[in-house]
């Protein structure tokens, strides 16, 4: 692995009417990356197809249209999206970290999908609560994500927005030595405020974790926003919020922090800074105190049902005078019939 690699975050808009259109726009960008010789480059939250705008500003009741629309145009995996994103990494020796909205069957869920250069997806993973109106939107993810992977680039870790806020989801990836930390925002929300608490947010990441930030926040465009909303006031709410940046591990921007309109911040990062600054301060090596603080990880992923055999035929009946009564339920015999009717009427069973 080398000790300087070059990364991009990326700032732009999705297609708000078409996923195919946000795809093209994520290769055209991936292309643009490469040129400049990047070697990885972080999308927004959830920006294929796009970010669900819809559920900060509309109610439950009037929503259903848009959060169907959605589903309609979720990105499964496997499937045509991963496999378009898997080319392009591989095709530009690139490591790429894209957030979609991932449909698993009857739910949703805000996923971040990270390719190596080579194609392979590495890591998928469930951001694991929703937060506020996004709890309408998107099932919650479970530990079996929290881990950092081996990539071309090192070792990469991801959360999303504000799972930042959740200290031990931060830990469990400083543990594992991150080297450099994906972080991934829907921008154009909120305003300033959230612009300024995203800048503290990861900066304060990459010092505490002696790790590099690449944090990707959207974009929208004026007629995006009338789009999604005709009420003025509510438009405010959909303005404002973006800080793609890249941080060193010291917590110093690496280049000017875009918070408006489209483009990308490039930056090298230099692998000796993560050494320069866990020599003074390791949160989880000398600095760290584990006879007195530790986490505890559940990495194992959630199972909705587990396949047992079925008690019937777990075992043989007891013998009863030398004859067996494992009788077949399926027999047209008067006991094996009056027998599937008291299994069929439970409340026949109550004197048994």
């Amino acid at each position: 692995m080398a000790t300087m690699i070059r990364a991009a975050a990326v700032q732009i808009a999705p297609d708000l009417t078409s996923v195919e259109g946000t795809v093209d726009r994520v290769c055209r960008a991936v292309a643009e990356a490469a040129a400049g010789g990047v070697e990885l480059a972080v999308f927004p939250e959830t920006f294929v197809p796009y970010y669900p705008y819809f559920s900060f500003v509309e109610p439950p009741v009037s929503a259903g249209r848009e959060h169907l629309r959605l589903y309609e145009n979720a990105v499964e995996v496997p499937g045509w999206i991963p496999d378009i994103l898997s080319q392009q990494a591989r095709r530009h020796g690139m490591v790429l970290v894209v957030g979609v909205n991932e449909r698993d069957h009857g739910s949703l869920y805000n996923t971040q999908l990270v390719f190596d250069a080579d194609g392979t997806l590495v890591l998928k993973r469930r951001k694991i609560t929703p937060t506020y109106h996004e709890r309408m939107i998107w099932g919650q993810g479970d530990g079996s994500g929290l881990k950092v992977v081996e990539t071309k680039v090192g070792r990469l870790g991801a959360l999303a927005c504000w799972e930042h806020y959740n200290p031990l989801a931060r830990f469990s990836l400083m543990a594992q030595h991150e080297q450099i930390h994906c972080a991934q925002f829907p921008g154009s929300m909120v305003g300033p405020i959230f612009r300024d608490q995203i800048e503290v947010t990861i900066r304060h990441h990459a010092l505490e974790s002696g790790c590099f930030v690449v944090n990707s926040t959207g974009w929208l465009t004026d007629e995006q926003i009338t789009a999604i909303t005709p009420d003025i006031k509510m438009q405010k709410a959909l303005r404002g919020g973006c800080f793609t940046a890249i941080v060193s591990p010291e917590g110093t921007l690496l280049g000017e922090p875009l918070t408006a309109g489209e483009g990308m911040v490039v930056a090298d990062l230099d692998f000796t800074l993560i050494t320069k600054r866990k020599r003074m301060m390791d949160s989880v090596g000398h600095y760290s105190r584990p006879d007195l603080l530790s986490l505890v990880m559940h990495q194992q992923p959630l199972q909705q049902y587990t396949s047992c055999p079925s008690p019937l035929s777990a075992s043989p009946e007891p013998l009863i005078n030398g004859t067996s009564r494992n009788h077949d339920l399926s027999s047209p015999s008067h006991e094996s019939n009056g027998l599937r009717d008291r299994l069929a009427h439970p409340q026949a069973m109550a004197g048994v």
